[in-house]
């Protein structure tokens, strides 16, 4: 029976896996000739002018592929974090800058939301306590997943407040096996890419200490230091960190709108813009507020916590889920699933008649 097990490899592998195939060695290929040209050419305009074509090409590749998680992972990873790390490694800065790279680790830092670091004594602990941290998570997600049996008896209010935990569980998931990829095969420690946003006590702990830190390090080299630097000879230090701090959030939700654009192919509306816009001018309010009160007074934690997590909540409701749900992601990703359960299902059922025979 081992013609059966290659009949439904075969039948999975056809159309999107193949296709998500050829995107990713289209990216491994453009990768190498980046490291390599890098080697040859100085820093600046020379290597920015030999990139470009590679951050072009990363730009449109996403659009050769139409499965939601698809699509989104390689999106993120090469169209927003791929290209923004070639643009600092232009001019020798960011992650691929490091002295005497290897091909391999620059080809993972380049592709993945990772970033190398020195192993530390604590690590075997903090481990311990991801893995277990990471493994409470794959549970819940599985019962999420499993509560969309249901979805006809909920409402559609709750659902929407469903798809908030789906989307958290569903990067954290992500993001942590790419890590345990990128570990296991470079033997090196990685930064956390998330830190419990749930207890974050502002919105400025939430985005700048506490949601997907791999964005948040790759947009401070890349817009909020130049948009500082900027500033400063026009505002003065002091009030420099406003500009800087609006003009990363308006460069996130253009990012985030092509990621929307990426996953509907459908004109966009501009509300996951105006989301991170509004969640900049608040930042900035609130910057500025504790400069006027300097640290006299706070709220109590888990006030902060509450209206926190309400803002990002009902802010989310209100512009970012709405698109979320008008390029049908939900109803396409739980199909997705359902495919990735049939294919399981049919590769053991392959496997056991193969044994039995």
């Amino acid at each position: 029976m081992e013609g059966e097990l290659m009949r439904v490899v075969r039948y999975w592998l056809e159309g999107e896996i193949t296709n998500l195939i050829k995107v990713w060695l289209t990216a491994y290929a453009s990768l190498s000739y980046c490291y390599f040209s890098a080697k040859v050419l100085p820093k600046g305009a020379a290597r920015f002018a030999a990139f470009l074509p590679v951050v072009c090409l990363f730009l449109l590749l996403p659009l050769q592929l139409h499965s939601v998680h698809l699509i989104g992972t390689t999106g993120f990873f090469l169209a927003w974090l791929s290209t923004f790390k070639l643009l600092l490694f232009a001019f020798d800065k960011g992650p691929l800058s490091t002295p005497s790279i290897s091909l391999p680790r620059f080809i993972a830092v380049a592709s993945l939301p990772i970033v190398l670091q020195q192993k530390s004594k604590s690590q075997g602990k903090l481990n311990r306590k991801s893995f277990l941290n990471y493994a409470i998570k794959a549970v819940l997600f599985a019962l999420l997943i499993k509560t969309y049996d249901y979805e006809d008896r909920i409402h559609r209010r709750i659902i929407v407040v469903l798809y908030c935990f789906h989307i958290y569980l569903c990067l954290e998931i992500m993001l942590a096996v790419a890590a345990a990829a990128a570990r296991w095969l470079l033997s090196a420690e990685l930064e956390p890419q998330f830190n419990e946003p749930y207890l974050s006590t502002s919105l400025q702990d939430f985005w700048g200490r506490r949601w997907n830190l791999m964005v948040t390090r790759m947009l401070r080299p890349t817009v909020y230091f130049p948009v500082l630097d900027w500033s400063t000879e026009i505002v003065g230090r002091d009030w420099a960190q406003l500009p800087a701090v609006m003009s990363t959030f308006v460069v996130s939700g253009m990012m985030h709108e092509l990621i929307f654009y990426y996953l509907g192919r459908v004109r966009p509306t501009w509300e996951i813009t105006w989301f991170f816009v509004l969640h900049g001018a608040c930042v900035v309010i609130e910057i500025a507020v504790k400069k006027a009160v300097g640290g006299r007074w706070r709220l109590p934690r888990f006030v902060g916590t509450a209206l926190t997590a309400g803002f990002v909540f009902s802010t989310g409701m209100w512009l970012f889920f709405p698109q979320f749900l008008r390029c049908k992601a939900d109803e396409r990703g739980l199909a997705e699933i359902a495919a990735a359960g049939a294919f399981v299902k049919d590769v053991v059922r392959a496997l056991c008649s193969m044994v039995n025979s």
